[in-house]
């Protein structure tokens, strides 16, 4: 990455020199060069003659010059000419694409430690120290979006979400997987879920348009110690995953609105099996048609209204009240009432997960 990033420096700056410019890396090899036909030119003699120096050195017409103040710099700087004004200009190049590197290297770190924290791969007892020694504010507010692309693409759009988060020493995009970017984002002291979940809708409608794809976007716990990043990216994934069983319909899914369906998903298999038994008489609940299924959802979205429901159903009152006898009849349950409405409610749940079977994590 370094390579690339010399190289659009030593572009923007080879007008203002106006002499061949460029960059060698610790094998003498060529790797940024305002003369793009030098790129990969062994210089093998330049690299032996400033091996044993830490000052300028003139080598066949051009002038070196070490990138940064190391034991062992990485990479040389050369300006065409062995003139004064050759060796000025190899020394501001060598400052200017020295911090340059030191900026990027520590973005890059940052970025690492992140993506360490998130996928677990540090030591809790770590996690201080690591942030000391990269200046990091570890105790700020700051939520995880997993973004999950499901239109399958030769690469994902990662510059794309990348230049939607231009402050880079607050927001970090990590890809952690071929299907998957991850945005961990800096928030202000007062932000709320809500304000995280617009984000996300921003982001998500700014993908569609640009990327022309469909995703779904997990939403975690906004955390104020870095250490609980790791939780909140594990809550984005289970918000995808139940999101996908429960919610299927909505592309932005927040971790603390999943309700019942996230405890539901964590139990095991035979429970659930065994719950379905208990409550339903054998067959009683595939006996339901789609029209009796529908009924039941629109009751239970209009909080057991009769009233209500039929108005959104267009039939008479009476028909409702005789529907939900039919289904008191064949079920037991008489959704009229609270408790029979809940456990209705959690066993069509319960039965939607065992038939999505999701995979857990």
């Amino acid at each position: 990455m370094s390579n690339r990033l010399f190289q659009g420096i030593i572009h923007q700056m080879h007008s203002a020199i106006d002499r061949v410019i460029g960059v060698i890396n610790e094998n003498g090899t060529v790797v940024a060069c305002s003369e793009h036909s030098l790129i990969g030119e062994a210089r093998a003699r330049a690299k032996e003659e400033m091996a044993y120096t830490t000052e300028a050195a003139v080598v066949d017409g051009y002038t070196y010059e070490h990138i940064g103040n190391g034991a062992s710099p990485e990479f040389m700087v050369f300006v065409e000419g062995e003139d004064k004004a050759a060796e000025k200009y190899a020394a501001i190049l060598a400052i200017s694409l020295s911090n340059i590197k030191d900026f990027y290297d520590e973005k890059s770190d940052k970025s690492s430690f992140i993506k360490n924290i998130i996928m677990d791969n540090i030591l809790p007892s770590d996690i201080y120290a690591k942030s000391k020694e990269l200046h990091f504010d570890g105790n700020e507010p700051r939520a995880v979006l997993l973004i999950r692309f499901y239109t399958k693409g030769d690469v994902l759009p990662f510059d794309l979400v990348q230049n939607m988060f231009p402050d880079k020493t607050k927001d970090f995009v990590i890809s952690t997987t071929d299907q998957d970017i991850v945005i961990v984002k800096g928030l202000d002291l007062d932000a709320t879920s809500k304000d995280v979940e617009k984000l996300a809708q921003d982001i998500s409608d700014t993908i569609s348009s640009e990327f022309y794809c469909k995703v779904g976007i997990g939403i975690g716990t906004i955390v104020e110690n870095i250490k609980d990043l790791a939780r909140s990216y594990k809550e984005s994934q289970i918000a995808i995953e139940v999101g996908k069983v429960f919610e299927s319909e909505k592309e932005i899914i927040s971790y603390e609105n999943l309700g019942i369906g996230r405890l539901i998903y964590q139990l095991p298999t035979t429970l659930c099996d065994m719950f379905l038994t208990e409550v339903f008489k054998h067959g009683s609940l595939e006996t339901l048609d789609k029209e009796t299924l529908q009924t039941i959802q629109v009751f239970f979205d209009n909080n057991l209204n009769v009233s209500e429901t039929s108005r959104k159903l267009f039939v008479h009152r009476n028909t409702l009240v005789y529907r939900l006898e039919k289904i008191k009849k064949i079920t037991g349950l008489d959704l009229r009432e609270f408790d029979h409405a809940i456990t209705f409610k959690v066993a069509l749940m319960v039965k939607r997960y065992l038939t999505s079977k999701p995979v857990k994590f």
